[in-house]
C-alpha cells in the first residue's frame, strides 16, 4: 500500500476508511448500517471547513484520498492520567518495582521537586505527547495533599488555559480518602470547585493500609457531600490490591445511592473485582449498572504492578471484569494511567498504544465487538464532552487514520505512522525528545510536604 498522504488544505474524500463499531454517532452508524465482521463499518467521509460534512458507505465516490481500508479512528480522549507525576523516572525510580515502591518514590519525589515550574514543564512535555499521538481530551489525576494542592491546581488551570483547543483537559483531587475527615476535606473541595474539577479519592487510608473497612462509609458519605453540595461529579480509586477484604466498590455505590447523588461517579481501577467470588462480584456490578458508575480499565498500570513480588512471576493480571461489567450494561473506558514515574516507567500518553494492550490483556476480542469506543466515545460521554470522541456529519474533522486494515494488524504494530488531523488538516505528529527532560536529574530538590498518594 502507498504511503498515505491528506491535503493539507481544501476540501477532500477520504475514500474507503474502516471505522471501528463504537466510534461513530449514532446517526453515522444508523446510516452504515451493520458493520463488517461484526467491528468495522466501511465508508467514505467528505471533509469539508475542517468537518465531517458527509459520512456514506464506501464506494459511493470514486475521487479523493484512498485510505485502502486503513482503520480511522475520532482523536483520543483519556479520562485517567497523572500529568503531573509523569517523567520522573530517571529522577526518581521505584526501588523495586512494587505498588508500596512507588507510594515511597512518588512522595519522595514530590516532596522534593514539585514547583510550579517543575510540574510545568513535566505537563507540557507529556500534553505535547499525546497531542502528536491524536489525544483530544484529558482528565488528570492530581495529588492535592497540604499545600501542594494549591501549586499543582494552579499549574492546571494555566495548563488548561493553555491547551485549550487543542486538548481539553480535566482535573481530580488525589488524596486518601482520610483527608476528607477534617477541614482540609472542605478547603480542597473549594480548590476544586474554585477550578472546575472534580472531586476523587483513593478508597484507602493513608499509607497502603486499608484500616478498617467500616471507616470507608462515613469517608465517603463526607466526599459525597461536598462533592453534592458544590455540584461536582467524583472520580474515585478503586481496589488496587489483592486484599479481598479491603473491596470499597459495593460500598461506593451503596454510599451514591445512599447520598442520592445524581452526579458523575467514575471508578478506576477496581482490581481485585476480578478476585470476589462470582456472587458478590456479580452483585457489585449489578449495583454500577442500576447507578450509572463508568469503570476504567488501566492494565497497563494494574499489570505492571498488581502481584509483584521480587524473584517470583505473577499469579494473576490485576487487571478488572471488564467483559462482565459490559456486558451488564456498565460503560467501561480503557485510559492510559501514569506515564514514566514510579507507578508505571513506561509509555508514552499514547491511548491507542493502551488500547493495544488492553485488547490482549483483557481479550477484547473473539468478538472485538465496539470495544473501539472504549477509548474515544465512552469516556467522551462519561467526561460530558458531546463534541469530541466519536465521528459524524457534522463534527469537527479531529480524526487519526492508520495504515492498519484491522485490529490484528493494528495491534501487531504501533501505528507510528499515524496520520492526525485537526480540524481536517494534518499536524506535526514529531515526538517531544526526551533529551528536553535530562535536567530534571539536576534539579534542587525543595523543602517536604506532605505524604503521598497513587
Amino acid at each position: 500500500m502507498a504511503i498515505l498522504t491528506v491535503p493539507a488544505a481544501g476540501n477532500v474524500w477520504l475514500r474507503r476508511a474502516a471505522i471501528p463499531a463504537g466510534t461513530l454517532d449514532d446517526t453515522s452508524s444508523a446510516h452504515l448500517g451493520v458493520p463488517r465482521e461484526g467491528y468495522l463499518h466501511d465508508a467514505d467521509l467528505l471533509i469539508e471547513n475542517g468537518v465531517v460534512a458527509a459520512v456514506e458507505p464506501a464506494g459511493t465516490i470514486s475521487d479523493g484520498v484512498d485510505l485502502a481500508g486503513g482503520i480511522v479512528w475520532p482523536c483520543f480522549v483519556d479520562m485517567h492520567t497523572h500529568l503531573d507525576k509523569g517523567h520522573v523516572v530517571r529522577r526518581t525510580p521505584n526501588p523495586d518495582g512494587t505498588f508500596f515502591g512507588a507510594l515511597t518514590a512518588t512522595g519522595a519525589d514530590r516532596a522534593s521537586f514539585w514547583t510550579a515550574d517543575d510540574i510545568t514543564a513535566r505537563m507540557d512535555f507529556g500534553l505535547r505527547c499525546a497531542y502528536a499521538h491524536g489525544v483530544s481530551a484529558i482528565r488528570t489525576h492530581l495529588d492535592s495533599f497540604g499545600e501542594q494542592a494549591e501549586i499543582s491546581w494552579g499549574v492546571f488551570r494555566a495548563m488548561r488555559d493553555c491547551w485549550e483547543g487543542r486538548i481539553a483537559l480535566q482535573a481530580v483531587a488525589l488524596v486518601t480518602i482520610d483527608q476528607y475527615e477534617g477541614a482540609f476535606g472542605i478547603t480542597l473541595a473549594d480548590i476544586v470547585e474554585r477550578s472546575s474539577g472534580i472531586l476523587g479519592a483513593v478508597t484507602r487510608l493513608s499509607g497502603v493500609d486499608h484500616g478498617s473497612i467500616e471507616e470507608i462509609d462515613g469517608l465517603l458519605d463526607r466526599l459525597f457531600l461536598q462533592a453534592r453540595t458544590r455540584r461536582l461529579d467524583v472520580d474515585l480509586h478503586v481496589d488496587e490490591t489483592d486484599d479481598l477484604a479491603a473491596f470499597t466498590l459495593p460500598r461506593i455505590a451503596a454510599a451514591v445511592e445512599r447520598n442520592d447523588f445524581q452526579g458523575r461517579v467514575t471508578c478506576g481501577h477496581c482490581c481485585n473485582l476480578a478476585l470476589q467470588t462470582d456472587d458478590v462480584a456479580t452483585a457489585a456490578i449489578e449495583a454500577c449498572a442500576r447507578l450509572g458508575i463508568t469503570i476504567v480499565t488501566l492494565p497497563s498500570a494494574n499489570m505492571y504492578l498488581q502481584d509483584r513480588s521480587g524473584g517470583r512471576t505473577p499469579r494473576w493480571r490485576g487487571v478488572t471484569l471488564a467483559h462482565e461489567l459490559r456486558q451488564a450494561g456498565v460503560a467501561v473506558a480503557v485510559a492510559t494511567d501514569n506515564c514514566r514515574d514510579p507507578f508505571v516507567p513506561y509509555g508514552d500518553h499514547d491511548t491507542l498504544d493502551s488500547f493495544r494492550f488492553a485488547l490482549r490483556v483483557s481479550h477484547l476480542d473473539h468478538p472485538y465487538g465496539d470495544w473501539g469506543g472504549s477509548i474515544c466515545r465512552v469516556p467522551a460521554t462519561t467526561m460530558g464532552l458531546p463534541g469530541l470522541g466519536a465521528i459524524g456529519a457534522g463534527r469537527s474533522a479531529d480524526l487519526v487514520l492508520t495504515r492498519a486494515r484491522s485490529f490484528d494488524e493494528l495491534v501487531s504494530r504501533p501505528q507510528s505512522d499515524r496520520i492526525v488531523l485537526r480540524a481536517g488538516r494534518p499536524v506535526d505528529t514529531t515526538l517531544p525528545d526526551y533529551a528536553e527532560l535530562d535536567y530534571l536529574a539536576k534539579a534542587a530538590p525543595r523543602a517536604t510536604n506532605g505524604p503521598s498518594a497513587a
